[in-house]
Order: structure tokens, then sequence, then C-alpha cells
């Protein structure tokens, strides 16, 4: 079974509850991508050039340089290689580059606003979109006070007016911590139990991020749903150099965000959720890194 034949099932209960871009009202900030696609049937017919027209002779000029491009090609025995060794390869380039090559995306909510809860949604589009613009890229989300009294109030909603929340699991002031935080150490097993089963289980509306790299995009997702109570974000990335860009970064709060190295490709290796529970899965600059082998249904 292929990703693409995976991802499906992580989805496939809340599938019919996503708004698809084909039925957005929603007209575009810009020209860019200003031609918005009404037939489903035709998704390949369009993409970020589709408010120009070429003429034959660009087009031409196009596949003339395309094929000129394809006139090298690496070696059978070093393809190979770089698809063994992916991982090794992407580490080096955050090794090197850390956060500094990419530029966040803040621009996600403009083109894609079917990425947040339906809620916040239709708050945006009832406001005006410079605005959104300016909100989205200057609002400290993580220290904004209105967002910790949300939060306050969903905890305490959720699981009483004793319980706190620490390292992305709610506990009641009753119970220990965390197994080391039992002087006994007795009953492992039960004190584990306690914890949520999984990261975000507690959640209403789950997003996912495949290929996440320093977190470009997760950043500026996390700056708007850490004030949406309910709702949170995994994100995974095959380089572990970049998960820990990811962990490591003063934005990251594992109250709504779940980071993990994962490989898309390999069926054997588990997510840490249970599948057809997600309601969107992003991926950016993906699929053009994976060999088409893999993305077979």
């Amino acid at each position: 079974m292929n990703f693409i034949t995976r991802f499906s099932a992580l989805c496939l209960r809340r599938k019919s509850k996503m708004q698809q871009r084909h039925q957005s009202s929603r007209r575009p900030a810009v020209p860019l991508g200003s031609r918005i696609l009404t037939d489903p049937s035709k998704v390949f017919e369009h993409n970020m050039w589709d408010h120009m027209q070429w003429s034959q002779e660009e087009e031409e000029q196009a596949k003339e340089k395309a094929a000129e491009n394809s006139l090298v090609k690496v070696q059978l025995e070093d393809q190979d290689k770089y698809e063994r060794e992916a991982s090794k390869y992407w580490n080096e380039f955050y090794k090197t580059h850390r956060n500094n090559f990419f530029k966040d995306r803040n621009w996600l909510f403009l083109e894609f606003p079917e990425i947040l809860p339906e809620k916040m949604r239709q708050q945006l589009k009832t406001e005006d979109r410079s605005s959104e613009h300016t909100k989205i890229n200057t609002t400290n989300s993580f220290s904004h006070k209105n967002g910790m009294k949300e939060r306050e109030k969903y905890w305490k909603k959720s699981y009483g007016d004793d319980s706190t929340f620490a390292q992305g699991y709610v506990y009641n002031k009753n119970q220990p911590k965390s197994v080391a935080d039992n002087p006994q150490n007795q009953n492992c097993e039960e004190e584990v139990g306690r914890l949520e089963s999984f990261p975000g289980s507690d959640a209403t509306y789950r997003i996912l991020e495949v290929g996440c790299g320093a977190g470009n995009s997760v950043f500026p997702i996390l700056k708007v749903i850490c004030n949406t109570p309910g709702t949170f974000l995994y994100c995974c990335d095959f380089a572990s150099g970049a998960v820990e860009l990811v962990k490591s970064h003063s934005s990251y709060n594992s109250a709504w965000c779940s980071a993990f190295v994962h490989d898309v490709c390999d069926d054997a290796l588990p997510y840490p959720f249970p599948d057809e529970i997600l309601d969107v899965i992003l991926l950016v600059f993906v699929l053009s890194t994976i060999h088409p082998d893999s993305c077979l249904l």
C-alpha cells in the first residue's frame, strides 16, 4: 500500500466534512491563482500560472528548455544511492542551513483557507483581507492573553477545575504528572494509562503536515490554531534534523503540535495517532521529491 492510499485511510472518516477548494466562494487577494477551480474533474488543468496566457512561441521555448535540461541525467547507481540515503542528505542540508533557507509561508491562509476549522474560516471571511494578513503575521499567539484565557476555559471545561496542563498532556491534581514523579514508582502501566492515549486525542480538528522541514508552514499555522481550542497540528519529516529544528523553535508548543520523524513511503512505520482522525493533510513541495513508483495507486 503506497503512502497516498495510506493518507486516504488516515482521513477517510472526516472526508465529508472537508470544504473543498472548488466549493469556496472566497476571492484571492492577488491575481496569482485567481482562476478558481469550479470543475473538480479538471484539477490537473490548473496551477499557479493559470492567470498567464502563453504565446505559441513561449510554449515552444519552454519545451526546448525542458528537453535541454533532461539531456544530463544522474547515473543509475547514483539515483539508487540518493533514493536510499535521502534522509542523510536532507539532514546535512538542515545542519548547514538550519531554518534560514526557506521563508515562512504566511500566505497559506490567503490561498488555502480550507486548512482552518469552519469556525475560523467563517471568521476570516468577515474580515478585510489586508487586515487578516497583518493579523496572521504579527500576532504573537503564544503569549496572547485572550488565547491563554480561551485555553484555560477549554481545559477546565473538558477536564474539570482541578485539571492542569503540561507537556501536551492533561493531568488531574490528584494524580502524579508522570511515572517519574510517583515516589513509590508503582503500577507504572496504570500511571501511563492515565495520560492521553496519543497526542491530540482530545482535539476535534486535526491537521497533519507531511515534510514539515524547519517549520515554515508549521509556525504560521500554530499562530492561528493556538487560539482555537480543540485544534491540533501534527507534523513530520524523514530528516531527524528538521524535526529537531521544529521542536527547538521558541514557538513550538506540545499543547498544540506534535512533531515526529516519519518516512511516508515506508508503510511499515506506524503513525503516532490512529487512522480516520485527520481533517486536513498538507503536502507542500513533497510529491515532487518522491519517486513516481511510490505514488501509484
